[in-house]
């Protein structure tokens, strides 16, 4: 079976890969959490969190019926390393909801056209109307990240990016849109194995691009833009919530619970949404630049 961009993301295991990496992939049972920092050593029990996760879809539904019939507007910002996990987590979070209320937006390369507009002007038409959650799989935090780390944007952009940034979100959360901000951070070593998985398996290739392959060459030019970001864009308007996914279990667990944090619909259970686990989900205090960071 052939292997997506040649094979590129097992030749980077294997010839440049720190060593540190390789060593934890290799050495690894199924299930162990390589980072040495992570707060488990391993990976939440499936029947456990199995029944966490139908509990709080439960929830989700409770609070998508609240949203649809109080024209409520929820906007969930997914943002995080590659292969961190927003995917997954999305498809959590909406696959019991009516996709008429909860919809993705998982916007491609910008047009020609709408590089020449106002940076965040085709984000506005995703925002969502009454009645509405938009769970958004990356966002315009692009320009704050990937697009500095290859070059998409001049730092002058991004200057101008990070200057508007707080007025633009505030004045979303003024107008009566809650605005959530999730940041997945994966440790590298888990982030590798990951991406491996996914090169062997056909049925998961398709999730794999360019752009995944050629970061793995630059996880600090990542780490700093992206220490940058979470200091930058996080006010009192629309704070960072920052989660560690090594564990995917806990990661969409706690995703969950931190959209449901704070909304007041109907029939809620505290007990069960709880709040999120503070091992793994904080601020930006919770990211850390380390090796495995």
């Amino acid at each position: 079976m052939s292997k997506p961009f040649d094979g590129a993301i097992s030749k980077f295991y294997r010839d440049e890969a720190p060593d540190t990496v390789r060593a934890a992939i290799d050495g690894a049972e199924k299930g162990q959490m390589l980072d040495p920092h992570y707060p488990y050593d391993a990976r939440m029990d499936k029947k456990a969190y199995e029944a966490d996760l139908a509990a709080l879809q439960i929830e989700l539904v409770k609070c998508h019926a609240w949203v649809r019939d109080t024209g409520q507007r929820i906007a969930v910002v997914f943002e995080g390393r590659d292969a961190a996990g927003k995917g997954g987590s999305i498809k959590r979070v909406r696959e019991n909801l009516n996709p008429r209320v909860a919809s993705v937006v998982a916007l491609s390369k910008p047009t020609d056209r709408e590089t020449r507009q106002w940076y965040f002007q085709r984000y506005i038409h995703h925002l969502p109307a009454a009645g509405e959650i938009r769970l958004f799989d990356r966002s315009w935090y692009n320009r704050g990240v990937v697009e500095h780390v290859f070059g998409f944007c001049t730092p002058e952009q991004r200057d101008v990016f990070f200057h508007q940034l707080p007025d633009f979100e505030k004045m979303m959360v003024a107008d009566g849109i809650h605005l959530v901000k999730l940041w997945l951070n994966v440790g590298r070593a888990e982030q590798l194995r990951r991406f491996l998985a996914r090169e062997g398996d056909p049925l998961k290739q398709w999730k794999l691009s360019w752009i995944d392959v050629e970061g793995l060459k630059k996880w600090d030019a990542y780490s700093d833009a992206i220490g940058e970001t979470l200091s930058l864009g996080h006010t009192a308007d629309a704070p960072w919530t920052v989660i560690r996914s090594d564990d995917k279990r806990r990661a969409r667990l706690a995703v969950i619970r931190q959209i449901l944090a704070g909304l007041p619909y109907a029939g809620r259970k505290d007990k069960v949404v709880a709040r999120p686990d503070p091992a793994i989900c904080g601020g930006p205090e919770m990211w850390a630049d380390r090796a495995y960071a």
